[in-house]
């Protein structure tokens, strides 16, 4: 993902926290009783130099004026994850129905509504809720009290309680992003790539569509896999920004050519617009606005048809394409509840196998991890985007959330001198895998499908590593149906560069598919 530019005063702040000495376990604590929020620059200091002294910043270890400080400079929705008293163990599935679970439900939403009627007597209980949930045992809802906050914190029927419309840099409004910050957060580059060479950038393959230059065998052996497999019969969700509209590729034309018997659904999971909680405008639907989307769902499975364009790793895998956010940068509350939403909706479908997120962010979200663990619970295999940005934020910065979870398949890219991250990958001991996607003689990314026609376009990063990597196991897995993820995962180690010696910076390195299926040699 791209990581929007920070300022330079945060910069500073990144590069002084480095000097720090203070207790890493907790961020600064305010006064006993304080009437002031923090600013958003305050916020942001301290979750960047938490950032860069642990490479992690959790909101359950900062203090309940943070918390609230947090929500006052955003939308006031906090996600709140509760259980019954005494309960420490994973979550149910039918937390949703479960009379236990209902009852502390009941009991967090009158907690609330209580201490929140202190300053507004008239508030109802639906007045409390930002956006329903039917599965997680969670609640989003609208807080504006500091001692809500400090009760929920003193509950012991209270998971966690947390701000999830707020990240560093993040709009300083509530509506819609603007299209330059769309721009710098990953949107507004899937335009058809001029000045392709054949040979070089893509090679043409028989029926005239156009394999990417990293398809090759000395990469990934992707184009010699093709003769054993080519993913038939595996369904892959792209949770990302949705698909175009525009791209017949991802609509009328994905079956075509040597492209045949498959599905795409097009879905989308990201509630409407709201302030303070309150809906507006029209629902969303699932048209990629950005770009990025459509490039993922390319890389991963386009079709191998006759018109020319650029054909995917599983060009014979099902898809679904999940608008779940605007951009990459998961920086919203709504964008939260999108994605959480779109791990439930692929973990209930029963004929999904791989889910690929080339999305994220800089802090936690509870929400989302529980929304993971449940899609890792019914046995998918999920894929995350271990970060991508700008070269000085990549250096350092580790493996963005949430591919930094253990639920999750941490996938980078690196350059086709196979030692080198690319320029603006992010790498660390939680990456799995890395995928060539960075040439060093032209600077030249992978091709993909662009927002409309045939003409190929390039895209980079961690984020076309993730869905390419998502498309070479699906490859895999189509060879050897009847096996588990976990077999799953076994093949694709035993079949990477460093089987032997996990890297530290690049996990198991980069996977042979070619002999992943039993065509060519290790």
């Amino acid at each position: 993902m791209r990581i929007p530019t920070l300022s330079a005063a945060l910069c500073a702040v990144l590069l002084a926290g480095c000097q720090q000495e203070q207790d890493d376990r907790q961020l600064p604590q305010p006064a006993d009783n304080p009437t002031e929020a923090l600013s958003a620059h305050q916020l942001d200091e301290q979750i960047l130099s938490t950032l860069n002294r642990q490479g992690r910043f959790d909101w359950n270890q900062a203090s309940p004026h943070f918390v609230w400080s947090a929500l006052t400079r955003s939308d006031y929705v906090l996600s709140v994850g509760y259980r019954p008293a005494g309960y420490a163990g994973a979550l149910p599935d039918d937390a949703a129905t479960d009379p236990a679970w209902q009852a502390a439900r009941r009991q967090v939403l009158e907690l609330i509504l209580a201490e929140e009627r202190k300053s507004r007597p008239e508030l109802t209980l639906n007045d409390l809720i930002a956006y329903q949930e039917n599965v997680l045992p969670v609640l989003d809802v609208t807080v504006r009290e500091l001692s809500t906050i400090q009760q929920l914190r003193a509950s012991g029927l209270v998971r966690y309680a947390e701000p999830i419309g707020y990240e560093p840099n993040r709009p300083t409004t509530t509506a819609s992003k603007t299209a330059a910050g769309l721009t710098s957060s990953g949107c507004g580059n899937n335009s058809a790539t001029a000045g392709l060479v054949a040979g070089s950038d893509y090679t043409v393959l028989n029926n005239g569509s156009k394999s990417s230059w990293n398809h090759a065998d000395q990469y990934h052996g992707i184009r010699s896999s093709w003769s054993q497999s080519t993913g038939q019969g595996m369904k892959i969700v792209i949770i990302d920004s949705g698909c175009s509209d525009a791209q017949e590729n991802l609509g009328a034309a994905f079956n075509q050519g040597l492209s045949s018997g498959r599905t795409i659904e097009r879905l989308v999971t990201l509630p409407r617009n709201s302030i303070f909680g309150i809906p507006y405008g029209d629902a969303e639907t699932p048209n990629d606005g950005c770009g990025h989307g459509t490039s993922m769902a390319g890389a991963a499975a386009a079709p191998r048809g006759t018109d020319g364009a650029s054909v995917g790793v599983a060009y014979n895998a099902s898809l679904i394409t999940v608008r779940a956010a605007e951009d990459v940068f998961i920086d919203g509350s709504r964008e939260v509840k999108g994605v959480s939403d779109a791990y439930i909706l692929a973990a209930n479908r029963a004929d999904v196998r791989i889910i690929s997120m080339s999305m994220g962010r800089l802090t936690s979200a509870s929400q989302m991890t529980d929304a993971i663990r449940y899609a890792y619970g019914k046995g998918k295999l999920i894929f995350c985007a271990a970060g991508t940005s700008l070269d000085w934020t990549a250096g350092w910065a580790g493996v963005i959330y949430p591919a930094s979870l253990p639920e999750a398949v941490a996938v980078t890219g690196i350059k086709d001198d196979l030692t080198t991250r690319c320029d603006e990958c992010h790498v660390g001991s939680d990456v799995e895998f890395t995928v060539v996607m960075q040439r060093t003689s032209n600077d030249r990314r992978p091709l993909s499908l662009a927002m409309s026609g045939d003409a190929p376009s390039t895209v980079g990063g961690s984020s076309v590593a993730t869905a390419s990597m998502a498309g070479m196991a699906a490859v895999v897995w189509a060879r050897y149906p009847a096996e588990s993820r976990a077999q799953i995962m076994s093949r694709l180690v035993a079949n990477s560069s460093n089987r032997t010696a996990r890297n530290g910076n690049f996990g198991w390195g980069r996977v042979n598919v070619g002999a992943a299926v039993g065509v060519l040699p290790l």
